[in-house]
């Protein structure tokens, strides 16, 4: 049985040290073949880009994030994009949730679902929006924890490495 511990937190500003974290994360994902916005080779400049422009929605309001930590840093995240039409403000999209190769399987991808749910709740919001790869592993879990499919659409995305993949939807009403 590993031993790991993690702990999450919502960060409501991001520091260097953080964006160094997460850019580290959002790399391990790209390279272990996670279909995530981005193409390999992912340089630490595009990644770092990436989250600093997460880290100005932050800082105004119109993203909410969430950090899984252990002993070795940030192993993962996930984000809500708050900032939604003027018709849509009961409602948020759950977005890049990534979890670290070196804690998998370790319940940390439940956690920062029900984490970002939690948090979605706080910021007034009861409608979630996601969408992710057709027939993955986290297809799966968010299945298992309630999430309601909405249908595929094939060849949506491309892997990082190429050649297409799906992309399913899925919703999530909050009491």
């Amino acid at each position: 049985m590993n031993s790991v511990s993690w702990t999450l937190r919502r960060l409501t500003t991001v520091d260097d040290p953080h964006l160094a974290g997460l850019a580290d994360v959002l790399i391990d994902c790209v390279e272990g073949g996670a279909s995530v916005s981005f193409m390999l080779p992912l340089t630490r400049d595009r990644a770092l880009a990436f989250w600093r422009r997460v880290a100005e929605g932050v800082q105004s309001g119109s993203r909410a994030l969430l950090v899984a930590e252990d002993a070795q840093g940030i192993c993962g995240t996930v984000q809500l994009i708050l900032e939604q039409p003027e018709n849509q403000p009961h409602r948020a999209d759950l977005a890049k949730m990534l979890v670290h190769r070196r804690v998998r399987r370790q319940g940390v991808a439940t956690a920062l679902l029900r984490g970002a749910e939690d948090m979605a709740k706080a910021c007034g919001k009861t409608l979630l929006v996601l969408d992710t790869v057709t027939d993955s592993p986290a297809a799966r879990l968010y299945e298992q924890l309630g999430w309601v499919k909405v249908g595929d659409i094939p060849g949506f995305a491309l892997w990082p490495q190429g050649g297409r993949c799906g992309t399913t939807y899925y919703y999530r009403e909050l009491n």
